[in-house]
């Protein structure tokens, strides 16, 4: 495990090391990624500006959701680059040189490379996280302050998985299925809002086929203290351990996927 990991973040030393030779490219896109999720936050608060509350949620509450989900996949986003991009080393045959390697395949791609520029959306996230923690009425205390790291590691945890997921597709269908998108890029647009807004279908689908409210809605209305949802008491404050039992069977699903790895052929 400590080899393991130790290769893992020497993989991901030689992926900044070469983002780095281009600095000038680094900080303008690092740039034009925190300005773009600011203009999205811009258009919430634009939202609640006019209409003053959502349902009877406001800015500041919306402000954490916000906040959290949007840390946690820029956290995913970094460095999941190797998997997301899985569908053309299929194609190509670039994954038999992967087996042909004496480590993991899923350690070779979770270090293939180190998104630098993902940094300006991890930014954006964290003012408007702090801002939410500021302005809100809450009697913070270390159980909540865990609960609030926890359920965005947990979070970051289950968008992982997702990718995952994604790109084990490929060994049967070659190309990455780009409809997983509408549970990961569609997932943090969904997250960003409470769930009890949404139709009751909908809810159900990103509680147990996607439980994104595990590691999201639950843990903010156990640090808010509201009511609201099915679960109560201590499964709020336990629910994000959902995301991290999400990858880690996203990753048997993956090791059952290279079982039936046929190559390319060429």
């Amino acid at each position: 495990m400590l080899d393991a990991a130790r290769v893992y973040f020497r993989y991901l030393s030689i992926s900044m090391r070469s983002q780095m030779q281009y600095r000038a490219s680094f900080v303008m896109q690092s740039v034009g990624q925190f300005l773009v999720n600011f203009l999205e936050f811009l258009g919430i608060w634009a939202l609640f500006d006019r209409f003053g509350a959502l349902r009877d949620w406001k800015l500041t509450e919306v402000a954490l959701f916000y906040g959290m989900i949007n840390v946690a996949f820029a956290l995913t986003d970094a460095i999941s680059r190797g998997f997301d991009a899985f569908g053309g080393m299929v194609r190509s045959g670039d994954f038999d040189r992967l087996l042909l390697r004496p480590r993991s395949t899923a350690l070779q791609l979770a270090g293939q490379e180190l998104t630098l520029r993902r940094i300006g959306r991890l930014l954006q996230g964290l003012i408007v996280l702090i801002w939410a923690i500021w302005m809100l009425d809450v009697s913070w205390s270390p159980a909540k302050a865990a609960l609030l790291a926890g359920a965005i590691l947990a979070a970051a945890c289950l968008f992982y998985g997702l990718i995952v997921l994604q790109a084990t597709a490929a060994f049967w269908t070659v190309e990455s299925l780009e409809m997983m998108n509408t549970v990961t890029y569609g997932g943090v647009q969904t997250a960003q809002y409470p769930l009890s807004i949404y139709q009751r279908w909908f809810r159900r689908f990103f509680t147990f086929v996607v439980p994104l409210a595990c590691v999201n809605y639950y843990p903010v209305l156990a640090i808010l203290d509201r009511p609201g949802g099915p679960w109560g008491g201590a499964l709020r404050w336990v629910s994000p351990v959902v995301g991290v039992v999400f990858l880690a069977v996203a990753l048997q699903v993956w090791k059952l996927g290279v079982r039936h790895y046929r190559s390319t052929g060429s």
